[in-house]
C-alpha cells in the first residue's frame, strides 16, 4: 500500500472475477492521486482495460477517456499539474484529504474515526510517510485491501459508506473545476464513475 501498512495474515480465499477487477481499479486510482503517473503506468493504462466493465456505461467511457489522456500526456507536463493541484506552494490547489469534503466542519473528528477504524484493523501509515490517512490514495487502499484480503461485503460497505464515499463527490467536483486540472480532470471522471457504480452495488448487497 502507498501509505497504510497492514498485519501479516493468513492468505485469503481466491476472489472472484468481479472482486479482482474492483481491486485493481482502487489500485489505479489510489496510485494516480498518490504520485504523478510515470511513462511505464501512462503506457499500462492506455494498453488496458477496466476489467469485466465494457459497453457505453459511464466508467468504460471515461477509462477509454483516460486512456486517449495517458497516450498524449507529456510525464513531465503532468507531475507539474499535479504538483500544482496537490502540492502547491504553501496551499494546493485542490486538497487530497477526503475529511475536508465528507466533514469540512469538523475534519479532525473524521480523521480519529478513521485512525480508530483503522487500528481496529490493525493497519496504520508505514513510517516515513507524509500523507494523513485521509489521503484519498490512502482510502482507496483501504477499499483495495478490504477486496483482496475477502473481507465480507458487509465489513466493504460500513468503510464504503463512512469513509469512502462522502468526500469523493465534492473532491471530484473541485478537481473539475480547478484552473489547473487537464489530465487529471479524467482521472477525477473515472474515480466517480467507478465511486459511482460502487456505492448502488454495495446498497443492493445484503453483506
Amino acid at each position: 500500500m502507498s501509505e497504510v501498512a497492514e498485519k501479516t495474515s493468513a492468505a485469503p480465499s481466491p476472489l472472484a472475477p468481479e472482486d479482482l477487477a474492483r481491486g485493481r481499479l482502487y489500485g489505479v486510482i489510489g496510485r494516480l492521486y498518490y504520485a504523478p503517473p510515470d511513462p511505464n503506468l501512462l503506457a499500462e493504462i492506455s494498453r488496458g482495460a477496466p476489467d469485466g466493465e465494457g459497453g457505453g456505461n459511464g466508467l468504460a467511457w471515461s477509462w477509454r477517456n483516460l486512456q486517449e489522456a495517458c497516450r498524449t500526456a507529456y510525464p513531465a507536463l503532468v507531475r507539474q499539474e499535479y504538483d500544482t493541484l496537490f502540492v502547491g506552494v504553501g496551499k494546493s490547489e485542490v486538497t487530497p484529504y477526503l475529511s475536508a469534503y465528507a466533514e469540512a466542519a469538523a475534519p479532525d473528528r473524521y480523521l480519529v474515526r478513521l485512525r480508530e477504524q483503522l487500528s481496529r484493523w490493525g493497519l496504520g501509515r508505514r513510517e516515513g510517510v507524509f500523507e494523513v490517512e485521509d489521503h484519498v490514495s490512502g482510502i482507496c487502499d483501504v477499499m483495495r485491501w478490504l477486496i483482496e484480503g475477502g473481507e465480507s461485503l458487509g465489513r466493504q460497505k460500513e468503510f464504503f459508506e463512512e469513509f469512502a464515499y462522502p468526500g469523493i463527490p465534492p473532491f471530484c467536483v473541485a478537481l473539475r473545476d480547478s484552473a489547473s486540472g487537464r489530465f487529471y480532470k479524467h482521472v477525477a471522471a473515472l474515480t466517480l464513475a467507478f465511486f459511482e457504480i460502487e456505492k448502488a452495488a454495495l446498497a443492493m448487497s445484503e453483506g
